[in-house]
């Protein structure tokens, strides 16, 4: 059984921090952070590009929490959110990559090259797509949910892998933000550029929050709908 809720007060409130933040967001990106002396203005991609890349780790992760419980008694309701996040996880890490590229093209004056965190990254991103569309096979929704369970948990392993790999394979070419040390920590940004970025990740995530809660409310929705019309078609069959 689903169960619809209207949009209550979570929704409103998500809403009314998510609006202003996001001017704000892109009043301290463009305006208030300086300008980065050896990229230029093209730095400014970067708190899109980290803020679209944690979103996605934070979606993967909600994939593979409802595909644990999904294994251990699926639920529609569990069946729908792991989908929705998986849907805004795959995009905002093709937001990520896309920056990534422009990022690197000023950077490292090419658009791709075959680094760790680049490849893992991409590795990723294709476990998820394959993710969904295992999810459009045909078939009982239990026995997709628990085929497409075991995607979402192979993919979220991948994701400590993804955000250690310039760690662990010693790249120089992916800078990392959050490093070890206390001088590590956001890769010796200037204050005003850290505290964009954090106010960037905030906004974004509660982006995420918002689009998951609002996508699962419509995919609710619909299997309403679709349970309705099948009952409308076996009754005029009988």
């Amino acid at each position: 059984m689903i169960k619809i809720k209207n949009s209550g007060p979570i929704d409103r409130i998500l809403f009314y921090i998510l609006v202003p933040a996001m001017f704000i967001n892109l009043y301290l990106i463009f305006i208030w952070s300086p300008v980065e002396r050896m990229m230029g203005e093209v730095q400014k991609i970067f708190y899109f590009h980290v803020g679209t890349a944690w979103v996605a780790f934070l979606a993967f992760f909600v994939v593979g929490v409802f595909s644990v419980l999904t294994l251990i008694k699926p639920k529609m309701e569990r069946f729908i959110y792991a989908g929705i996040s998986a849907e805004i996880g795959v995009l905002f890490t093709t937001l990520a990559l896309t920056t990534g590229m422009v990022w690197g093209r000023a950077s490292w004056n090419t658009w791709w090259t075959w680094e760790p965190r680049l490849i893992t990254t991409l590795i990723l991103w294709f476990i998820y797509v394959a993710y969904l569309f295992v999810r459009k096979m045909d078939g009982s929704w239990e026995k997709i949910a628990k085929l497409s369970s075991v995607f979402g948990i192979i993919g979220v392993i991948n994701v400590p892998i993804v955000f250690m790999a310039t760690r662990w394979w010693n790249t120089k070419l992916h800078p990392v933000v959050f490093g070890e040390g206390k001088d590590q920590t956001g890769g010796g940004m200037e204050p005003e550029m850290l505290a964009t970025m954090f106010f960037s990740l905030f906004t974004i995530t509660i982006l995420y929050v918002f689009l998951l809660r609002k996508g699962a409310q419509i995919e609710k929705m619909r299997e309403v709908i679709k349970k309705a019309k099948n009952n409308v078609i076996n009754k005029i069959a009988s």
